[in-house]
Formats: structure tokens, C-alpha cells, sequence
């Protein structure tokens, strides 16, 4: 007997999960690489699935099918629920990954670029139509499988995305450690000189140099694993508690560059005399 959880069995749930994952990849790949005018495919998963749409629609299913007789409530609900959920998937890959998958900071009403009121009422219509138009043949089709196959699926489709999960989670933590490491990196770099415009004199140059090898390997590291995922995102920014302003290192070089020519000219005047 299939297990139910709020009046939908659980194997439903999960195929419906799983069509809408990859559905919402096509969608976002189709309009990346129109956009891009290259081939993007999106989601930072290995398999085609965005696990956000997936979620995202079976809250849909669970959350607004009851309400389908007032539109106004639907679309209220709607807009809170999937703005909630896309807040919530943003925070927790920032936290985990440091890494900014999308940023609304440049749209109006934005809060911390993870949501926009623009995107939010967009959620509303889609999830109009998920509910109207779309998800009525689907739920048809899945309810009709038979039962043997719609189980058969779900535990082929489970383990798939259980190895594609945990291959992701590993480079996900590997990336998010080098982002880190990068981070401190070029703040020990920053900080080293800062002291040699003042302490350092001829030794800054060779500390420097050395800081700037050790960013540089860090930043190649960084490079070769997450290319696959700066590949899908060309937006990806590192998020702001962990990013380094690349230009501030410069300027702190630069000023440091001045202080050693200066100290320089200082000694060979106390030289000459």
C-alpha cells in the first residue's frame, strides 16, 4: 500500500519532483543559452535536473491545488511560498558553498539579491499555470503508471540522484574550501603590504612575490574545480563575507610601490651625503 503524506502518495511526489526538476533545467538552459548565445546547461548537478524547480512545483502541488477555487488567495500564496523557498535555497547554498548562484541585487526591492518583488510575482503567474494548464496531464500520466514501473523508477531515479548528490556535495566543499582559502589568502596578501610600506622596505618585494605565487596557485586550483560550475553560472559571485576585492590588492600594491621607491630614494640621499 503506497504511503501518503498530505493526501499524495509518495511516489507521486517524488516522480513529480524529479519531471519537474529536469523540465525547469530545459527551461533554464534554453533561456541561458539564448541569452548567452552559447550552449549553457544549467543546474549544479552533474545529471539535467535544477532540483529548485522540482521543489518549487511539488510545494506547488501539496500547497495550492487546495486552492484553486479562490485566484486571489492562490496568488497571494503563490508569490509568499515560492519567494520564501527560492530565500531559503539561496541562504543555504550561500552558507554552504560561499558562492552566489544568482544575485537580484541589481533589480528594485531586492532583499540581499536573493529575491526581487519583479521574480516574486513572476512566481505567482507560473505557478498559475503549473497548477491549470500543466500539471493536470502530468498528474494523469504518473497516477496511471502502473505500479510496478512507477516503483521501479523511483528507486532507478533515487539512486541516481543519491551518487549525482554526493559527487556534487564532494566538489561543492572542495570548491567552497578553496574559496575560503583564496579569501584568506589574499587578505594575508593585503595585510603583508600594508606592514611593508612602513616596515618591510626591500624585504616587501620578495614577500609579496611570494603571497602573489601562493594566490595565484590557490586561484588555479579554484579555477580547475569549479570551471564546470562557473561554466553553468556566469554570474556565480563568491559571496560578500568571503570575497576579496581584487582591485583593493592592487591599490594596496601600488601605494606600497610608491613607499619603497620613496624609502629607496630616501637611503641613496642619505648615501650621497
Amino acid at each position: 500500500m503506497p504511503v501518503n503524506f498530505m493526501g499524495f502518495p509518495l511516489s507521486n511526489l517524488f516522480l513529480y519532483f524529479i519531471l519537474y526538476s529536469f523540465l525547469g533545467w530545459v527551461m533554464e538552459t534554453c533561456y541561458c543559452s539564448i541569452v548567452e548565445r552559447r550552449l549553457v546547461a544549467r543546474g549544479f548537478l552533474y545529471g539535467p535536473i535544477c532540483p529548485i524547480y522540482g521543489g518549487g512545483v511539488t510545494l506547488m502541488i501539496l500547497f495550492f491545488t487546495p486552492l484553486k477555487q479562490n485566484l486571489v488567495l492562490f496568488y497571494v500564496v503563490a508569490v509568499v511560498v515560492m519567494t520564501s523557498w527560492e530565500y531559503f535555497v539561496a541562504w543555504v547554498l550561500e552558507v554552504t558553498t560561499h558562492v552566489k548562484y544568482w544575485d537580484y541585487s541589481n533589480f528594485r526591492l531586492n532583499l540581499k539579491g536573493r529575491v526581487c518583488l519583479w521574480v516574486a510575482l513572476t512566481w505567482g503567474v507560473l505557478s498559475y499555470i503549473v497548477i491549470f494548464f500543466i500539471h493536470p496531464p502530468i498528474q494523469e500520466l504518473v497516477e496511471n503508471l502502473p505500479v510496478w514501473l512507477e516503483f521501479m523508477l523511483c528507486g532507478a531515479f533515487l539512486a541516481l540522484l543519491s551518487v549525482d548528490a554526493v559527487l556534487t556535495i564532494q566538489n561543492l566543499a572542495l570548491v567552497s574550501k578553496l574559496v575560503v582559502g583564496v579569501t584568506q589568502l589574499g587578505q594575508e596578501l593585503q595585510l603583508q603590504v600594508a606592514l611593508g610600506k612602513a616596515e618591510l622596505g626591500n624585504k616587501l618585494e620578495d614577500s609579496a612575490a611570494a603571497l602573489r605565487q601562493r594566490y595565484s596557485a590557490e586561484v588555479a586550483q579554484l579555477e580547475k574545480y569549479s570551471r564546470r560550475f562557473r561554466h553553468i553560472y556566469g554570474s556565480l559571485k563568491v559571496s560578500q563575507k568571503y570575497s576579496v576585492s581584487h582591485e583593493d590588492i592592487l591599490a594596496a600594491a601600488a601605494l606600497a610601490k610608491e613607499e619603497l621607491v620613496r624609502y629607496k630614494n630616501a637611503l641613496k640621499s642619505r648615501a650621497k651625503r
